[in-house]
């Protein structure tokens, strides 16, 4: 059912059955519920990596030389612990407002970026920027899950992914062309005119029902426990992996402490999540099936890959093979153009075909061969090559954008919509926060060594320039050299590169491995609704009750007319797996 005076994804939270089927929209409704959404989901894919070419300008500015990995760590970290709060959020209050909460806590966020002074405020506002976006992606995705049957909901799964990988894929443009053509401040103050026009859209035009939740009843119900836990643990071990032989050694007490209490606070979460929490901010029954496990873990490498390419390669191109920032933004165009037309085909395929499996297989043949063929590339390469490599590996990403996300759906039932889609955001935003970090480490560690053979062919002032915590920074510094001297750098930052890609070749390969224990489900092709509200599990159990006592009587009945086979085609509810 739809309100009066709007579309609508949700029928009223007041309904009795929360599982009742909603009749299929007509296109102009669902241009109306598409066209903010992937609005939504371009702003957040765009502030992802707007800002990677103009990092090293930003970093030279602010003198600050750890500002590299936390420009972009801030921003997925914040995003990362808020992701499952959201899910939460979405549920109690409805998803409407806590969108629209999200969208103006992203645009504050922008704002402070654009205004900063210094680097600690710039990471200040790009962790309200993360803050923001994770809750932009969680609900674009809820939305749309309670909007589209299993069979369709590929489709524009698909479509808010291609727009996704788009916005990531100009994002570098973009900001290399403001960075080199006006000030890397424009990266942030481009989010406000199209922030305010997405904001006005979703206002007037995204109807979606709410439970109208008192705020108070509502924080009640939020697992804040489990919040703060599962929030500190991946700080914790986030951290430790920062700090691991760059600020600190690894076995320093503090990378020790960071890594063991993270480890133990996961612990103390699950018990939590089991044990004591009444509204779990991740239900531990979303990983009690061996499918659904999978698919998490080839979703998460998936973007592990994407992610840390798009972060890593712009790096590759400027220190390298030369070229300034806007250029190195142009050289991810072919990673994302084959990523966004192959996750396209594959959600008209899943809509037309009702299957998802066969083309996992496929979609890891490229992912494999294409992150294996990065680490052949060289010092000088021709550019042929490069955008070669970048499209095998682009179209192994795009086709296995949708295939996990809708497994993991389709093995669960309709009332954990929500908290699956929060899990498998907060599960991206983990898989994104760790290869910008680990990547990092991987570099810096690998250039510190090289920067101690670098001390004989350059002199130890120029080599101390081009150590771990100053490489990403010196990037423009190479041109000045002498072309012997600066062949010898660029060897340096090619070999520590290449450790890099070997990183993503071993994800790609481990995802490979998981995708064998994904398992084939029946995808309905009609829609099922949620139930919001704080007395959602109350009467989520009513309901479950309800349906027993009815199931038992109709079966009583139709053993007094038929035998055993007849009483088989009683009615079934939920969701067709």
């Amino acid at each position: 059912m739809a309100p009066e005076g709007g579309l609508t994804a949700l029928p009223p939270s007041t309904a009795t059955d929360s599982e009742e089927a909603v009749k299929k929209l007509p296109a102009t409704a669902i241009a109306l519920i598409m066209l903010p959404l992937c609005l939504s989901v371009f702003l957040s894919a765009l502030d992802l990596t707007i800002i990677t070419p103009a990092i090293p300008t930003i970093v030279r500015g602010f003198h600050s030389t750890t500002g590299y990995v936390w420009i972009g760590s801030a921003f997925i970290l914040a995003s990362t612990a808020s992701t499952p709060v959201w899910g939460s959020l979405a549920d109690i209050w409805g998803r409407k407002p806590i969108l629209l909460i999200a969208l103006t806590i992203f645009l504050g966020g922008s704002l402070l970026c654009a205004l900063a002074p210094s680097m600690h405020s710039l990471i200040a506002g790009r962790a309200l920027q993360g803050l923001g976006s994770s809750g932009m992606g969680t609900m674009v995705n809820i939305i749309i899950c309670d909007t589209f049957s299993l069979r369709d909901r590929g489709l524009y799964l698909a479509i808010t992914s291609v727009v996704w990988a788009i916005g990531s894929a100009i994002g570098p443009v973009i900001g290399g062309s403001f960075t080199t053509k006006l000030t890397w401040r424009w990266c942030f103050w481009i989010n406000l005119p199209i922030g305010a026009v997405v904001f006005v859209v979703l206002l007037f035009f995204l109807k979606l029902p709410s439970p109208h939740t008192p705020v108070l009843a509502g924080l009640k119900a939020i697992d804040w426990v489990g919040s703060i836990l599962i929030v500190g643990a991946a700080l914790m071990i986030l951290l430790g992996l920062d700090f691991g032989s760059i600020t600190f050694p690894w076995d320093s007490a503090t990378v020790i402490c960071l890594l063991v209490f993270g480890l133990v606070t996961i612990g103390i979460f699950i018990l939590n999540e089991w044990k004591f929490a009444v509204n779990p901010v991740i239900p531990l029954r979303l990983f009690t099936n061996r499918s659904t496990v999978a698919a998490y873990f080839v979703w998460a490498c998936n973007f592990y890959v994407l992610i840390g390419l798009s972060y890593y390669l712009p790096l590759y191109s400027q220190a390298v093979l030369g070229v300034n920032a806007l250029i190195s933004g142009l050289h991810l165009i072919p990673l994302i153009v084959a990523c966004s037309l192959s996750a396209a085909c594959v959600g008209a395929y899943i809509q037309k075909t009702g299957t998802y499996l066969p083309i996992t297989y496929v979609a890891h043949v490229f992912l494999c061969f294409g992150t294996g063929l990065l680490i052949y590339l060289r010092i000088g390469e021709s550019l042929t090559k490069l955008i070669i490599f970048e499209v095998i590996t682009g179209i192994g990403v795009g086709m296995n954008i949708e295939p996990p996300l809708i497994a993991a759906q389709a093995a669960m039932t309709v009332m954990d919509t929500a908290v699956i889609q929060a899990t498998m955001t907060f599960i991206r935003s983990l898989a994104t926060t760790v290869a910008v970090v680990v990547g990092g480490v991987i570099f810096q560690n690998r250039m510190n060594a090289a920067s101690h053979g670098l001390v004989d062919k350059i002199g130890e002032q120029l080599a101390s320039m081009f150590n771990g915590e100053e490489a990403s920074a010196s990037v423009d510094l190479i041109k000045t050299l002498p072309a012997a001297q600066q062949l010898v750098v660029k060897d340096a930052y090619f070999r520590s590169l290449r450790s890099v890609w070997i990183m993503f070749v071993v994800a790609a390969g481990l995802s490979f491995f998981a995708n064998f224990f994904l398992r084939a489900h029946h995808l309905s092709d009609t829609s099922r609704t949620a139930v919001l509200g704080v007395d959602r599990t109350k009467r989520l159990e009513q309901q479950s009750a309800t349906r027993d006592g009815l199931q038992m009587t109709q079966s009583t009945r139709t053993s007094e007319a038929h035998d055993n086979t007849a009483r088989a085609r009683s009615p079934q509810y939920g969701v067709a797996i």
